[in-house]
C-alpha cells in the first residue's frame, strides 16, 4: 500500500532549496517547474520558483525567479529578483536585480532596479533600470536662435552709392 521507492515519473522533481552560491540565497524552499512540464495560465507564488519547463500564460514570484537554460517562457513576469538563463517571450518587471545569463534570450520589454548582462545574452525590448530611484530630468526650454544670412556682394553693389 506505502512504499518508500523514490518517484521516477519524468518532470518530478521535489522542492529545492536555492544553492548556498545564489546572489540571492535567502534558505528557503522553492518551487521548481521541472524539464519536461508545461503550465499554462496564471503562476503566482509567495516565495522562490524554478522553472527549467515551460510556461504560457502569467508569472508572478514574490521572491526570486531562477529561469533555466532549456525553459521556454510566453508569458508577462513579475518577480522580486531574477537569474534568467532560457528564453522569454513578454515583459518583465523586476523590482529589484535581474542578472542575465550569455544563454539568456529576451523578447520584449524589461523595467529592472539594477540589472547584470553577460556577453552573448540577448535583450530585444525595451529596457528601463532604475526607474524606482530615478528623478525626472527637468528640461529647460531654450529659444531658437535662426543664423542670420549674409548678403551676396551683388546686393550690397546696389544699396551702395555710386562713387562715379
Amino acid at each position: 500500500m506505502f512504499s518508500n521507492s523514490k518517484r521516477e515519473e519524468p518532470g518530478f522533481m521535489p522542492n529545492v532549496r536555492i544553492p548556498q552560491n545564489s546572489p540571492f540565497h535567502g534558505g528557503q524552499t522553492a518551487t521548481v517547474i521541472a524539464r519536461g512540464v508545461k503550465v499554462e495560465g496564471e503562476f503566482h507564488s509567495q516565495g522562490d520558483v524554478v522553472i527549467e519547463g515551460d510556461v504560457r500564460g502569467t508569472i508572478s514570484a514574490a521572491g526570486t525567479l531562477t529561469i533555466g537554460s532549456d525553459a521556454h517562457i510566453v508569458a508577462n513576469i513579475t518577480a522580486q529578483e531574477a537569474v534568467i538563463s532560457g528564453s522569454i517571450q513578454g515583459n518583465l518587471q523586476i523590482e529589484k536585480q535581474a542578472i542575465f545569463h550569455a544563454t539568456a534570450h529576451i523578447v520584449g520589454d524589461l523595467t529592472a532596479e539594477r540589472i547584470t548582462v553577460e556577453a552573448g545574452a540577448v535583450i530585444d525590448g525595451k529596457v528601463q533600470i532604475g526607474i524606482g530611484t530615478a528623478k525626472p530630468v527637468q528640461v529647460e526650454s531654450v529659444p531658437v536662435v535662426t543664423p542670420s544670412v549674409p548678403e551676396s556682394r551683388e546686393e550690397k553693389k546696389e544699396e551702395s552709392p555710386s562713387l562715379l
